[in-house]
């Protein structure tokens, strides 16, 4: 079934999900005229959102343009897991990307907490760590060496035994996990709402059911086109991650697209709420096959994994992954499910978001590996200083190291591949448990 999209707000589509049911977004115009500005942002995701919220607290005149509504991408429909850090080991990120690169990133979730406090954001926030769970005796093994990297760079990790983990998650198959203290959990949706009012509170202004059709610079000034109006700005950022089409050369092509789908049991009853993630952490599995999950404010279990590489929507949308709950916690089907929804996430080659430089004054920023909440934010706001910078003339430093787009052999093709090797690593897995 295809996500519903007949719930709307002001003309806006809502993607079906857990998360759209529970509010009402206000209601926001296209761009219906011919418009000047400091800075154009396309895409009301986090990245966009908050590097709005950056520029317009300085101010700098922003407008940001969105296809559909705040939120309407990954940062609306993900697992609101508040998961700080990167894919690879702080060593290797510090010896990658820089000393300050692996330092935002480590404390991407601080800035989070921070930012919702700062603007009374009412999203559900609640910090009780992010849990990497080992799945078999190699995944733990590579937990502990990411433990003792994490030591060395004064990241307080620290390590779970089997039972500790049982404890936790209150299922059987771990073999140990580690704990992130840093981390936590909200409703990205309502984050990422809270984020467009504060920004317009700044004075940015936001624009939805205004996609981008066309894009180019001269002179000093871009120019985006949309249906309605045009749109002229000294400087310009494109932050459409999983979503980025053809308004950049190559820039789709840089990254791989990959559906996360998500379901959301009903309430759960008093015995399970308080063995699942009772201190409201957040779950994931170490391993090729990642699944993730958080017990919500409301005690509904949020079950994430991947899915079926198209749109999907429904509580019974997706079998394999409430086959996976069941494994886990054998019974969980009876409680029920409630909601089922997907969405594009975007992968890079090398695993780090990445920041390309387009033209004198413009930016992408794209590319978070599944760990968007936190580093989207953060990504965000340094973007926004160098556009600032840019803007000024003022020398900046990037934390992050801008690199030039570079297209994904064979990533067309991407899509005929996921099966397989989910299949592949879902065969893999299944034999490590049996020796497990």
């Amino acid at each position: 079934m295809l996500i519903d999209r007949v719930r709307t707000r002001g003309g806006q589509a809502c993607p079906d999900s857990l998360y759209a049911h529970q509010l009402v977004p206000p209601p926001r115009v296209p761009l219906d005229d011919d418009l000047q500005v400091d800075v154009a942002v396309v895409g009301a995701g986090f990245t966009g959102l908050s590097a709005a919220l950056a520029l317009a607290g300085t101010g700098i005149d922003c407008a940001v343009l969105e296809a559909n509504a705040p939120g309407w991408g990954a940062s609306g429909r993900n697992g609101g897991q508040i998961n700080p850090g990167l894919k690879h080991a702080p060593t290797r990120v510090r010896a990658d990307l820089g000393e300050r690169a692996m330092r935002m990133s480590q404390n991407a979730a601080d800035t989070v907490f921070e930012l919702v406090e700062e603007h009374g954001i009412s999203c559900d926030i609640r910090r009780g760590g992010t849990i990497r769970a080992a799945v078999d005796r190699g995944t733990l093994a590579d937990l502990h060496a990411l433990a003792r990297d994490a030591r060395a760079e004064g990241v307080d990790y620290r390590m779970l035994s089997r039972e500790e983990a049982a404890a936790v998650t209150g299922s059987t198959r771990y073999t140990g996990g580690l704990r992130d203290p840093k981390g936590g959990q909200l409703n990205p949706l309502k984050y990422v709402l809270g984020i467009a009012a504060a920004a317009e509170r700044a004075g940015a202004r936001i624009y939805c059911d205004t996609p981008v059709h066309g894009i180019g610079e001269s002179g000093g000034r871009w120019t985006l086109s949309t249906p309605q109006g045009t749109v002229v700005a000294r400087a310009v950022m494109i932050a459409t991650n999983g979503y980025s089409g053809p308004l950049v050369p190559r820039l789709a092509r840089s990254l791989l697209p990959v559906y996360s789908a998500i379901l959301a049991s009903k309430p759960l009853p008093p015995a399970l709420r308080a063995c699942i993630a009772a201190g409201g952490e957040s779950v994931f599995e170490a391993g090729a096959i990642t699944t993730y999950y958080r017990v919500d404010s409301a005690g509904r279990l949020i079950f994430g994994g991947r899915g079926a590489m198209a749109d999907r929507s429904g509580p019974g949308a997706f079998p394999s992954l409430a086959a996976q709950a069941e494994r886990l916690w054998p019974g969980i089907g009876a409680v029920g499910w409630e909601y089922g929804w997907n969405g594009r996430l975007a992968l890079t080659a090398d695993h780090y978001p990445h920041v390309h430089r387009l033209g004198p004054a413009g930016f992408a920023c794209l590319g978070y590996n599944g760990r968007g909440v936190a580093m989207a934010t953060v990504m965000g706001q340094e973007v926004a200083r160098m556009l600032a910078s840019t803007l000024s003339g003022a020398a900046h430093v990037p934390a992050f190291p801008v690199s030039p787009i570079r297209p994904i052999a064979l990533q067309p093709a991407w899509p005929m591949g996921v099966a397989p090797s989910l299949a592949l690593a879902k065969a893999r897995q299944w034999l490590r448990d049996r020796r497990v």
